[in-house]
């Protein structure tokens, strides 16, 4: 990073995360401020390979920060696992004139990054941009809340079916490893039980806690499971065996699935995705290179990208303990 940067470019990967438009528009505006210019690429890594380039102005960006989704689109691309396809790649950013990358998205998008500068010295810096929440190195990834919010919404619509038809639903929520919505959204909508991969109640623990509420004359409850629990090999599975074990209950299962990605993101997501946007920019502008942008405890911080998808966000004791009293 000898010569001084000139044009930032931008893409969005993996996953999309209501915010990610946000932070698009906060890295074209400072690169703005700052009297640089913005490239954004389209389709992530892919079109990074195929030149699918367009320069971005602080017009081209307005009206956008409402918007869920990405507008640069993203994409998964095999070829930029090869040695060639990022090759490629980088003979793109030199032809554009890009001095610096921006990537927005999670795991798989920073390991994308960090090989980019290991092969080419290029400099990279990372913004977390996921609704899984399970980024090491920032207190909330851009999309989480607004994905909360969207499930907490939903099961209180559940809740009233449920409380109506004196059903037992269980309500799969996305999260892969990681049960931060599971745990965040159980609680603020108060389910009666919360499955998470980082604390495994076994079936035991959950046919007692059901068994207490049957014996109390409670015929709803809810069950939020995170996708990726393994009490049962699937949501279907475990509602089959509690049906079989308890008849007394009227069982549904309701997936959430993508919309849980969409909608118009929060305030708080949209004030994260700004801060960090301008972080990013920043940091290059500073000549800082292959790490990631996140906030914790309010303050902007940097975290390497190495550690950033080598190390695991824990989930807060404090609110397991919580779920246990409150359920």
């Amino acid at each position: 990073m000898n010569e001084p940067i000139k044009k930032i470019a931008v893409l969005t990967s993996g996953g999309d995360a209501p915010g990610m438009n946000a932070a698009i528009r906060a890295v074209v505006r400072a690169c703005t401020y700052y009297r640089i210019e913005c490239v954004g690429i389209y389709r992530g890594y892919q079109g990074l390979i195929e030149g699918d380039f367009e320069p971005l102005s602080g017009r081209q960006v307005s009206n956008i920060i409402n918007k869920g989704g990405t507008i640069l689109k993203s994409a998964r691309s095999k070829e930029f696992m090869t040695e060639e396809g990022r090759a490629k790649a980088h003979e793109n950013l030199k032809e554009v004139g890009a001095g610096a990358l921006i990537v927005i998205g999670g795991d798989g998008t920073f390991t994308g990054g960090l090989k980019f500068i290991q092969e080419f010295n290029f400099p990279v810096v990372g913004i977390p941009g996921t609704i899984d929440n399970d980024i090491y190195g920032t207190d909330n990834t851009i999309g989480y809340d607004t994905a909360l919010n969207t499930v907490v919404e939903v099961i209180d619509k559940i809740r009233d079916t449920a409380s109506s038809h004196n059903r037992l639903f269980f309500v799969e929520v996305m999260g892969r490893d990681a049960g931060f919505i599971a745990l965040n959204a159980g609680i603020g909508s108060g389910a009666e039980e919360i499955l998470i991969p980082e604390k495994e109640i076994g079936i035991e623990k959950l046919e007692e806690s059901l068994g207490k509420g049957r014996d109390k004359g409670k015929t709803s409850s809810i069950v939020v499971v995170t996708e990726g629990e393994k009490i049962g090999k699937s949501v279907f599975e475990l509602a089959d065996y509690i049906k079989e074990k308890y008849p007394i209950y009227d069982i549904r299962v309701s997936v959430l699935g993508h919309m849980q990605r969409g909608g118009s993101p929060s305030c708080f997501d949209r004030v994260l995705a700004s801060r960090l946007g301008v972080a990013a920019v920043e940091c290059l502008l500073d000549r800082v290179s292959g790490v990631m942008v996140g906030v914790i405890n309010n303050e902007v911080v940097l975290t390497g990208l190495n550690k950033a998808i080598k190390l695991d966000n824990e989930i807060d004791k404090e609110l397991l303990k919580v779920a246990e009293i409150t359920s």
